[in-house]
């Protein structure tokens, strides 16, 4: 197990670090952004920087293509609190964005992908409610399965000091649907890089009610997503899933949480 990690830190520092240019710093790893393989997926894209995190917007589905955060344990040693006030990005125009009448009575939530909850500073916490940041999101989703998700994630960042993490959503041609003008995500991803170890995996939800989820690889996410997440690290390293907290299992997720608790 050694000689693999080994391998993995080695394919790493030899890659070659071709992500895509990026006026956000501190947000992505080794300051490379995603890059968009598909070409389709370029089209109407706006690179948005937060004070917390950073996404790429895409007008064509009015969501963000990803949301993107170094997530770190200093950030959270204190709670977040919602501040609640969801708002629409000044710096789209009318016709690129979301308007929080958009969401009224079309019984989705305005899922943030990055969460306001990981971050205690107000102005990262406001930021996070940005319109630009959410998809139309199941409800019993938002503050089911993909709220342990999230929790999941930041008790993974305490463990480990820091982690990478790139949240966003699927969309299926065979499930296409538009609310208002916004599409409708099929999944949604969280996607997670610890560079202490060289390890990452992702945690997939349908955006419907239920508590499945799955966790694959990065690669695999790559693949269905067009898009290179994290383009400083080898293939090798994206082939690989590494161990996330299990969800939905009561002793296994009360043995894993007193585990990272107690490091």
């Amino acid at each position: 197990m050694k000689q693999f990690k080994l391998l993995f830190f080695i394919s790493i520092l030899t890659c070659n670090l071709s992500g895509a240019t990026t006026s956000c710093t501190n947000i992505y790893l080794n300051n490379q952004a995603p890059t968009i393989i598909n070409t389709k997926l370029k089209l109407k894209t706006k690179e948005l920087c937060y004070k917390g995190f950073a996404l790429m917007y895409s007008s064509v589905s009015k969501t963000p293509l990803w949301s993107a955060e170094h997530l770190t344990r200093d950030m959270l040693t204190k709670k977040g609190i919602r501040s609640n006030i969801f708002h629409t990005e000044a710096r789209l125009s009318e016709k690129e964005r979301t308007e929080i009448m958009d969401y009224i009575g079309i019984h989705y939530d305005k899922g943030e992908m990055t969460p306001s909850l990981d971050f205690s500073d107000k102005v990262a916490n406001h930021e996070c409610l940005s319109l630009a940041n959410t998809v139309p999101q199941n409800h019993n989703n938002n503050v089911g399965i993909w709220y342990e998700i999230e929790e999941a994630t930041r008790a993974l960042a305490k463990h480990k000091i820091e982690i990478y993490v790139i949240s966003g959503p699927i969309f299926y041609k065979e499930d296409y649907k538009r609310v208002n003008g916004i599409q409708v995500p099929t999944k949604l991803f969280k996607a997670i890089f610890v560079p202490s170890v060289g390890e990452g995996a992702v945690y997939v939800s349908k955006n419907a009610n239920g508590k499945e989820y799955e966790v694959i690889s990065i690669a695999q996410l790559e693949k269905i997503l067009g898009i290179n997440l994290f383009p400083t690290i080898s293939q090798t390293a994206k082939m690989y899933i590494m161990d996330l907290p299990v969800l939905n299992d009561p002793k296994e997720e009360q043995t894993q949480w007193k585990s990272l608790s107690a490091q």
